[in-house]
């Protein structure tokens, strides 16, 4: 996908933005499935290194290709701290979590990513307005009820990876737009899913993790659709959206994600998701469309 400007139709949005909107609520929210079955054979932190890695490689040689210049010293550093956050604890954290806690309810979780966000965008003196500050509330109250359910409740070490992989992901969101800048455009993602590859290959390294053999089909398939779809079509598509879409439209995968994933979990995975924790999912997502409305306004 290139970043020519498409503006939306009169009688509603374009083709072009409803694709993109297509890749990152259909896409993204069918990733953490396949993260769980690719976990059958990639043991977590191997498959988000190796994934991050041979995205990062492709998007790389498409950009240079097309003539793009490589990052600079400074930018491949920033793309090392916001890949080592973002890719090293963000991903491989969640990926850890969903060896004991279904899908469905590690993306509900994830869905405070905004709400964390907005809180770190305070050390930047980033004042909510009282919508958002009522978003956060009642947000935080949707995950203190999740945490309180039969998934998290039963898997502290899976409460504790997604907890760290929330913290982590938000701080380096925080920190690419305030202290760490990365390369513009697709060279900035493909650079920070090398660097962050790197980090993601040591702590499989460091934790001895090892595949296991045999390589499950299921497991392999997986693997490749994290690369082609999740990394490589999804952060376009984002991308596409960022640059043509209002912000409340292209951040909305962020409270779309998780039903979706929950619904996947349950119907190809039989997962098993009680209706307190589909309430609790439900605060959640309306504590983030509230952040979203009211940042907006």
């Amino acid at each position: 996908m290139n970043s020519t400007t498409v503006a939306p139709t009169q009688a509603g949005l374009s083709p072009r933005i409803l694709v993109c909107l297509a890749a990152t609520w259909l896409v993204w929210g069918s990733t953490y499935l396949a993260i769980k079955f690719a976990l059958i054979s990639f043991p977590p932190f191997f498959q988000m290194g190796t994934r991050f890695l041979a995205a990062g490689v492709l998007l790389a040689a498409w950009m240079r290709w097309r003539g793009k210049a490589w990052p600079s010293a400074r930018q491949w550093l920033n793309a090392l701290v916001i890949g080592a956050l973002m890719l090293g604890g963000g991903m491989g954290f969640t990926a850890t979590a969903e060896q004991t806690v279904g899908s469905g309810l590690v993306v509900a979780f994830i869905a405070v990513i905004p709400l964390m966000t907005a809180a770190m965008n305070l050390f930047w003196k980033v004042i909510p307005t009282r919508l958002e500050m009522l978003g956060m509330a009642i947000g935080l109250v949707g995950v203190l009820m999740l945490m309180q359910g039969q998934g998290f409740s039963a898997s502290p070490v899976g409460l504790l990876a997604i907890s760290i992989a929330c913290l982590t992901w938000s701080l380096g969101s925080v920190l690419s737009q305030r202290v760490f800048p990365l390369a513009p455009g697709a060279m900035g993602f493909a650079s920070e899913m090398l660097a962050g590859g790197v980090v993601l290959i040591l702590i499989s390294l460091l934790r001895g993790e090892a595949l296991q053999w045999p390589l499950q089909q299921e497991s392999v398939l997986a693997w490749v659709y994290l690369v082609v779809f999740g990394s490589l079509i999804g952060f376009n598509a984002y991308m596409v959206l960022l640059a043509e879409a209002p912000a409340g439209l292209a951040t909305s995968y962020s409270f779309v994600n998780p039903v979706i994933a929950m619904l996947l979990g349950v119907a190809i995975a039989g997962e098993h998701i009680s209706s307190f924790e589909w309430a609790a999912a439900g605060v959640v997502l309306m504590g983030v469309v509230l952040l979203l409305k009211g940042r907006r306004s």
